[in-house]
């Protein structure tokens, strides 16, 4: 085969997402010189925008791999198992903004969404959730704007699990912007429940069956009380005295 005609892209496909569509190309030609370059720069300004966030995120998993690694160098037990994070999508953003009704502008955005950026941090023991919540919050760059603690108050589905927005600054060429990030800390039981509930609701489209949803909340409180007897030996094993794991103050 010709080298050069196996590399030409077709009219519906490009080389291998390299450039544009013919398609593409007649429809941007077809576009004048102010609106693409209006179009250009919103492109540019979203990634900018959007860019923030990801810094947030990263700002926020860095403070909990040190605080990891710490514990793993100086100290006998490591409170923290895993950490995961996610960011939204921008059509994510804008479906949750058309779900509330609200213009989809930079500023309606900052305003309403606060977990554009996402990070999970998944914990053996329930104290052990406390322990990393109140470590990560007490830095003193960072603010919590909000709490909901599933864990004292689960969900009526039987859902556990600490959620924080905190703010963190991010420093770039243009200042300092505070953003927002949504920590979620749990157990390995209650992510494994969580990651269950998430494929279910998918399969059936949120119409989930009764009978399923009756079984779904019963392994909730199943993964519960595995929580609680797991954190009874955990601290029989450290000669620790039985103790309540209550949520410290935030």
């Amino acid at each position: 085969m010709d080298p050069v005609t196996a590399t030409q892209p077709t009219a519906d496909h490009d080389a291998g997402g390299r450039g544009l569509t013919e398609r593409a190309q007649r429809a941007i030609e077809a576009i004048d010189g102010n609106t693409l370059e209006e179009m250009r720069t919103l492109r540019d300004e979203t990634e900018r925008f959007m860019l923030r966030y990801k810094f947030g995120m990263d700002e926020v998993i860095t403070k909990l791999s040190i605080l990891r690694e710490e514990f793993g160098q100086t100290h006998a037990y490591n409170p923290i198992e895993h950490i995961s994070s996610r960011l939204k999508s921008l059509d994510s953003v804008i479906d949750k903004l058309d779900r509330k009704g609200v213009d989809p502008t930079f500023d309606s955005i900052r305003e309403t969404i606060t977990d554009i950026a996402g990070v999970r941090v998944t914990c053996s023991f329930v104290s052990d959730v406390y322990r990393v919540a109140e470590l990560l919050t007490a830095q003193g760059d960072i603010r919590v704007l909000k709490k909901k603690d599933y864990i004292a108050e689960p969900k009526a589905n039987g859902y556990q699990s600490l959620h924080l927005i905190v703010e963190v600054p991010v420093f770039l060429s243009t200042g300092t912007h505070h953003v927002p990030v949504e920590v979620q800390v749990r157990t390995i039981a209650m992510d494994f429940w969580a990651s269950l509930e998430h494929k279910i609701y998918y399969k059936y489209d949120r119409q989930v069956p009764a009978a399923l949803l009756e079984d779904l909340t019963d392994a909730a409180h199943t993964a519960s009380e595995l929580d609680a007897r797991m954190e009874r030996l955990h601290r029989e094993l450290h000669g620790e005295r039985p103790a309540n794991s209550r949520p410290v103050a935030i």
